[in-house]
């Protein structure tokens, strides 16, 4: 009998997608009989473990290197690698042992039962991890999940899912760039949880290609950067995205933000984190109208999604956010608008996401406070973005750009007072499958770059761009003919259509051929229609 041929093993992953979809792929084993916002807080619970170990990791090898070098003997180097100072110091979460990834992945399979200690599944494990892990960074306190060793959750895989996450690929690059992986793989189960989720993924998540059209235009190289109703917090990721595009300092901005779901802020202090990020997201979960978690904050940059025609909102009339007008009860759009502009200091910019209908509504007393934000000349452009970028919604939108300084300066060096800019989107974007779009890079260039060279803005300058009006695009509009058009902000009624290419025919000789065609076609329907009504006698 032949020897039997071993069964080939499955290919490694060899790309970084290829990786994120291994992780995936095992990750969705967990789900079992989960509903979906507890498979996400376990599967994202642990890649944040992961990756606070590993940081710990790093800063401990650091810091015995630093030790050594200094010709300190082992004892007082034990000592010292066990400060946890040194390491909050630095930034790094103190971890105590049994807490460190390297102790869950030695007990991935569970810890049996020893003396009078009773024996304890990984799920235990991971819970006492992040309970250790919270009582040991204050910062950290209420973030972490719990719930690993439910009946729900499957052991023997949650035990695979973290002997996945220990593989070497992770920390084969170096230290700091296997935590770039899981802040990678963090933001990439982020949008595949959105998905799976349909509608209400869309209360924690944006898409990336949304967010960086109010990065790209607004350019919040430093200062305050605002999110009220931040989700997991994909704006201040997007903003520390754009700094390393730029070579520019993270540490550069600060970051403040909001968040009303439970579940939703906890993810968002954990994404903050996996990507280096400080920022204060209030001590707990609030609702922005009801209680403003930063109420004397005043920012340079303020960027948020909110949700979309909000029926039901905590509505105070008396609420000194409504400058412009009170919004209607049955409408949030305008008090998130409101919120936002109160929180922008002198000079400050921001970027609203909004469903078009935002544009022209007058109900509720919509379309006064519309014209009240125009005539205070808050609103520098209006952009239409095409449909179906969000995987969870319908709903065509657009982005509102607020500027409290439209005059030459640091923010740009053409005095666009007085004038707002139309940019209609909706022909750019490709299809990624049958059901979700996505802006190309060349695309939010486009969309940014008009922008910039608009405002004349340094990165303009430095690329050689000027503005120019383009007939079904873009066009730069006064206030006098905003007022003209009733206050209405939709793009499409400005830019007007694209110019169609010249045949170079007459004007004469076109009509009277166009006519010739027309009768032509007349003659053809009336012989058709008495040939049909032939047919119909006939038959009757």
């Amino acid at each position: 009998m032949p020897p039997r041929k071993r069964a080939a093993a499955p290919a490694a992953p060899t790309t970084m997608k290829e990786l994120k979809d291994t992780l995936w792929k095992a990750a969705d084993k967990l789900r079992g009989s989960m509903d979906a916002s507890q498979y996400k807080d376990v599967v994202l619970g642990l890649v944040f473990l992961k990756y606070i170990s590993d940081a710990f990791d790093e800063r401990r090898d650091q810091l015995r290197a630093e030790l050594l070098a200094d010709d300190l003997r082992e004892d007082q180097v034990e000592g010292l690698l066990n400060d946890a100072d040194e390491y909050t110091g630095h930034g790094v979460f103190w971890i105590p042992q049994t807490a460190r990834w390297s102790y869950l992945a030695e007990n991935a399979k569970g810890l049996p039962a020893s003396g009078d200690q009773p024996a304890k599944t990984i799920g235990t494990l991971v819970d006492e991890a992040n309970t250790h892990v919270m009582a040991s960074n204050p910062t950290l306190r209420g973030t972490l999940p719990s719930g690993f060793n439910k009946d729900s959750v499957d052991q023997r895989r949650l035990g695979e899912l973290v002997d996945l996450f220990s593989n070497a690929r992770f920390r084969g690059e170096g230290a700091s760039k296997a935590r770039d992986l899981l802040g990678e793989v963090y933001e990439y189960f982020l949008g595949k949880f959105a998905a799976a989720e349909g509608k209400r993924g869309g209360e924690f998540y944006t898409p990336p290609g949304v967010v960086r059209v109010l990065v790209e235009v607004l350019e919040p190289y430093s200062g305050r950067v605002y999110d009220p109703c931040c989700g997991s917090g994909g704006m201040f990721v997007q903003t520390e995205k754009f700094l390393e595009r730029h070579a520019k300092d993270p540490q550069a901005i600060a970051v403040y933000g909001q968040e009303f779901n439970e579940r939703t802020w906890r993810m968002a202090k954990m994404n903050l984190a996996v990507h280096g990020l400080g920022g204060d997201l209030g001590p707990s979960w609030q609702d922005t109208f009801a209680r403003d978690v930063h109420p004397d904050l005043q920012v340079d940059y303020a960027m948020a999604n909110p949700p979309f025609n909000v029926k039901a909102w905590t509505r105070d009339p008396e609420d000194r956010r409504w400058r412009f007008g009170t919004p209607p009860a049955t409408n949030a759009n305008y008090a998130w608008i409101q919120h936002i502009l109160s929180k922008l200091a002198p000079g400050g910019s921001a970027g609203v996401v909004m469903a078009n209908g935002s544009m022209s509504s007058n109900s509720g007393g919509e379309g006064e406070i519309r014209a009240r934000l125009v005539e205070a000349d808050l609103v520098s452009c209006m952009v239409t973005l095409p449909t179906q970028l969000f995987r969870s919604t319908g709903i065509p939108v657009c982005v509102w750009f607020f500027a409290k300084d439209k005059a030459p300066g640091a923010r740009g060096s053409v005095d666009r007072r007085g004038q707002v800019l139309f940019i209609d989107a909706r022909e750019l974007g490709h299809m990624v499958d049958r059901t979700e779009r996505a802006l190309s890079d060349d695309d939010l260039a486009c969309i940014a770059g008009t922008f910039h060279a608009w405002r004349g803005t340094p990165s303009a300058s430095k690329k050689g761009l000027t503005y120019e009006d383009v007939p079904g695009f873009c066009r730069s509009a006064t206030l006098a003919e905003i007022k003209a058009s009733g206050y209405a902000l939709t793009p499409g009624r400005y830019v007007g259509s694209a110019n169609v290419g010249e045949d170079g025919q007459p004007l004469e000789e076109k009509i009277e051929r166009l006519t010739e065609e027309l009768l032509a076609q007349f003659e053809t329907s009336a012989r058709l229609e008495a040939s049909v009504r032939e047919q119909l006698e006939k038959l009757g």
